[in-house]
């Protein structure tokens, strides 16, 4: 046991008398109680009555919020809410909705969802859930009481341009899957758009290269990585990605706590785009594993980086469930690019700097404002977006120019 010494007085003499000092553990405890006797004084004479639940909750959360911005406590529901957008289906109607003046707007129902085979339409405003208003509910409320068991009906109250007076639709719930990988053929490249990184987002990737080079066929010049916007997702998962496009090598290394803590994840052999470039079209959107493709890509030389640089979160979170109180979600190690950076807080800078599009207001002759496109790019090709994605667009060019710079005869 560790002990201090300290002098007292015996018998008009001096004598070394030594005690146990207070260890961190015993200073931890009487902390813990200080959190109890808080508690319990605001139980008790706190001017209205409170939700213990809730203090206990905030408590948790107050204290991991101290540690980093991605360390927190969830609850029961969000931590199943939390499992179905990494598992990529929940039992639903299948629509992308947004909250307009406290309403629910129908962004886009999914392809072959219930809601689109029950009528419901882009822009179709929600007004009621199963007869109760959608007003003073936030947006995941509203998401949550359409969710629910499936073969469950519910019915949803639309107001539409065009129609006399509300319309009532049933739909009856579904598995809904969620794909986390969109692609198509751009001029004469792969595109593909990862949203997230969920436990469908490998088998997304390989999905779409046997059907795009399927298609493009001898016209296939590379493939366009899109992680713009991409919060991030499963770590397993990005270094998946990583290794459909890279012949071997370190794709990611997480660091822990005790030096010895180290982790490496390596790519096995063969390239899905066969040696042809790729692009990584990246933003400030761009996190987590979205970086740790951008970064292993960019070290290895797989890959040119094309956009603006990515947010910056080089920090692996572990679930560690609750039981049935739900689920913490810690802060537990560090990763590492093949190179060995870190890219917490400062993110990947991109090889190729390309700004968005902005609308910007210009005038006319007669003084009048206009609004347009900062230096409007050319087309992207079929199915591009509007505005014109000036990124791809830039993208798409270079991947053409590398395609012919490989094709050269070489000069004797």
């Amino acid at each position: 046991m560790i002990r201090t010494a300290f002098l007292a007085t015996v018998a008009g003499g001096l004598a070394l008398v030594t005690l146990p000092a207070q260890t961190a553990e015993t200073t931890a405890y009487q902390q813990l109680n200080l959190f109890g006797n808080v508690f319990e004084l605001v139980r008790a004479r706190y001017a209205e009555p409170v939700d213990e639940q809730k203090l206990i909750y905030s408590a948790i959360n107050g204290m991991l919020a101290a540690l980093d911005p991605h360390s927190a406590f969830m609850a029961a529901q969000e931590y199943r809410d939390m499992q179905e957008r990494t598992s990529g289906e929940f039992g639903g109607l299948g629509l992308e909705v947004r909250m307009e003046e406290g309403l629910v707007r129908v962004s886009r129902p999914m392809e072959d969802s219930p809601a689109l085979r029950a009528g419901v339409k882009q822009n179709d405003l929600i007004t009621h859930i199963d007869g109760q208003p959608v007003m003073g509910l936030t947006l995941n409320e509203a998401v949550e009481k359409m969710r629910g068991r499936v073969n469950t009906p519910i019915d949803l109250t639309i107001t539409r341009d065009g129609a006399a007076a509300p319309l009532v639709v049933r739909v009856t719930r579904e598995i809904i899957r969620q794909p986390s990988v969109r692609y198509r053929v751009e001029g004469n490249a792969a595109y593909i758009l990862i949203t997230s990184f969920s436990e469908q987002t490998e088998s997304g990737v390989r999905r779409a290269m046997t059907e795009l080079r399927a298609t493009l066929g001898d016209k296939f010049e590379g493939v366009i990585l899109d992680v713009r916007n991409n919060p991030g997702g499963l770590l397993e998962q990005s270094v998946a990605v990583v290794d459909a496009f890279l012949e071997r090598g370190e794709v990611v290394s997480t660091r822990g706590r005790e030096t010895g803590n180290v982790q490496r994840y390596t790519a096995r052999r063969g390239d899905l785009a066969e040696g042809k470039p790729v692009i990584v079209l990246t933003n400030n959107g761009s996190a987590s594993a979205s970086e740790i493709v951008a970064g292993a890509l960019q070290d290895h030389k797989r890959a040119i980086i094309l956009g603006t640089t990515t947010f910056g979160k080089g920090s692996v979170q572990t679930i560690m469930p609750m039981g049935d109180q739900g689920a913490m979600r810690l802060t537990t190690s560090r990763y590492y690019t093949p190179s060995g950076r870190s890219i917490q807080g400062t993110g990947v800078v991109p090889d190729v700097v390309v700004e968005q599009a902005r609308i910007q207001p210009l005038r006319a002759a007669d003084g009048t404002a206009t609004t347009a496109t900062a230096a409007p790019p050319p087309a992207a090709g079929p199915g591009a977006t509007t505005p014109p994605d000036y990124q791809l667009a830039r993208a798409i060019d270079l991947l053409h120019s590398l395609s012919v710079y490989q094709k050269a005869p070489a000069v004797n």
